[in-house]
């Protein structure tokens, strides 16, 4: 009979241990969102994208079509063309590439005139969205002027069945790692569009796996 009682004391104390274990466990994951909630726009009007390894770059020569071609920045940050040995491009817009070109081709091209389009889009690492945690697809996203929350996850293909959406987060280099919260799950399972915000170069947002 004692050993009985024994069983269901030491059941009870267990009980109790997981109950609270489970409450500091849930506690944990709400102290995790108590940031700002991310303001709703963020886009700067000055921005101008940034050239990063992988992007391709279509260089036109005027008046000299033997010069202009199509080329990939290397992975490196550098580039390569006939007369233009080593040219860094990375973390540089279009225009000052165009000028470095032209200053590099000046020693061989009286008065060369160049203009340069980006023709595909990754950008520097240090501009890029990247998507960790709970994410269908987590992966790093080229960023693009006035691009919102809503159009990072549809991109990363929405959330799992264990993410917290309410519970996620964005970290903005551009503020110093300043953290924010945002509300996932009301954005893309209740279609709450208040939920939506712009996102800066270099945001990372953090997914978390729900407790329930």
């Amino acid at each position: 009979m004692n050993s009985f009682f024994s069983t269901v004391s030491v059941s009870k104390r267990l009980g109790r241990i997981i109950v609270t274990g489970l409450a500091a466990a849930w506690l944990a994951g709400c102290a995790s969102t108590n940031y700002p909630a991310a303001p709703a726009a963020a886009a700067t009007p000055d921005y101008n994208y940034i050239v990063g390894p992988g992007d391709n770059l279509n260089i036109i020569v005027w008046r000299n079509p033997e010069l202009s071609m199509s080329v990939p920045v290397r992975p490196d940050g550098k580039l390569s063309t006939p007369l233009v040995d080593e040219l860094v491009v990375q973390g540089k817009t279009s225009i000052e590439i165009a000028r470095d070109v032209e200053k590099a081709l000046s020693k061989l091209v009286r008065d060369p005139v160049v203009t340069v389009i980006v023709t595909g889009f990754i950008g520097p690492y240090s501009e890029q969205i990247r998507v960790v945690g709970e994410a269908a697809k987590p992966q790093a996203l080229p960023y693009k002027q006035k691009m919102t929350l809503l159009d990072v996850m549809i991109a990363v293909g929405g959330l799992t069945d264990f993410a917290d959406g309410n519970g996620a987060s964005i970290t903005r280099a551009a503020e110093g790692d300043k953290r924010y919260s945002v509300r996932l799950k009301d954005l893309i399972k209740r279609g709450d569009i208040s939920a939506n915000v712009e996102m800066k170069p270099g945001d990372v947002l953090i997914i978390p796996q729900g407790w329930f």
